[in-house]
């Protein structure tokens, strides 16, 4: 396992701690007038997604996990587990449904996505910015409700429920931001 001196931290660098593996979200080099120097920084929980804080001595050593990222295509759901497929080797994989988190609720047979692997363990999933489902179930809108901004529930292909305007109606296409779960437009 390689190991990186916490001068080289960056954003987007993954390290092997002794309480689990985390993903570096901001740092930031702190030399007081009296003292050592030292490096403040936020760190993600790849499997928990919990974020912490930690302070290390500047120029300390830490382990440098390695993340392989690969570009999978979702074939099919089996029991709790997601089945993608690697589009180089075509080698299958099951990921089970803990492992994608929020994200399984996005993804539809064929899509492709970034599945970010350590070893052989799925810590986490690269989506696009936006996916399109279709609406499976929404309350009709009723003929000159049209008030500005009002909103109303709709079930998606995928069995999530997202918000929608009043003039979405059920056999529509909706584009969906993936990072917060919000409509953006009807495709």
């Amino acid at each position: 396992m390689p190991t990186t001196s916490t001068n080289d931290l960056d954003n987007g660098m993954t390290l092997e701690l002794s309480d689990g593996l985390f993903r570096v979200v901001e740092f930031q080099h702190v030399k007081p007038g009296k003292g050592g120097a030292f490096v403040r920084t936020k760190l993600k929980n790849v499997r928990t997604g919990a974020v912490v804080d930690k302070t290390f001595r500047a120029d300390e050593k830490v382990e440098q996990a390695i993340v392989d990222k690969r570009e999978m295509q979702y074939l099919y759901r089996e029991n709790e587990s997601f089945v993608f497929m690697d589009v180089v080797t075509y080698d299958q994989i099951p990921v089970p449904e803990s492992s994608l988190g929020d994200t399984s609720g996005y993804l539809k047979e064929g899509d492709t996505a970034i599945l970010q692997m350590y070893g052989s363990e799925v810590v986490s999933v690269d989506l696009p910015a936006s996916v399109e489902l279709s609406v499976t179930a929404t309350d009709p809108g009723l003929q000159g409700d049209r008030v500005s901004g009002a909103r109303k529930p709709a079930t998606l292909e995928t069995g999530i429920t997202v918000q929608v305007p009043l003039f979405v109606s059920t056999g529509d296409t909706v584009k969906i931001d993936t990072r917060t779960g919000a409509y953006i437009t009807r495709v």
